[in-house]
């Protein structure tokens, strides 16, 4: 069974390494909550400078938003807070085509014709 191809697209777009999944799905399991940098540094185990980048890739992509204390999810609208929710679900359900689906380079001849999607 293939990943929906919105979600492919928003995965390929958004989420450009297993760490910025976790870190996004960790967002997203908390919303009401507000990260400092130093905490999703310990809870995710990774450095200080991948998670900074990957904070500042989120908030581009208009997914989390930064606050006086620190980070949180806020998706910019209704469609990127669908498509977490699916990533979500997805990674549930099948992580290993989540992963490979990160992990597999993108076929220029497929991007092509995607960038003439509506």
């Amino acid at each position: 069974m293939a990943i929906d191809p919105d979600l492919t697209g928003f995965v390929r777009e958004h989420v450009p390494s297993v760490w910025a999944l976790e870190l996004l799905l960790l967002l997203k399991r908390t919303p009401e909550r507000c990260w400092s940098a130093a905490e999703l540094v310990r809870e995710l185990r990774a450095s200080a400078s991948l998670v900074s980048e990957i904070l500042q890739r989120l908030q581009r992509s208009g997914l989390a938003a930064p606050e006086p204390d620190g980070w949180r999810y806020a998706p910019a609208n209704a469609v990127l807070e669908q498509l977490c929710g699916e990533l979500e679900v997805t990674y549930k359900a099948r992580p290993v085509a989540v992963i490979n689906l990160i992990a597999r380079p993108v076929d220029p001849l497929q991007s092509l014709a995607d960038a003439f999607k509506f």
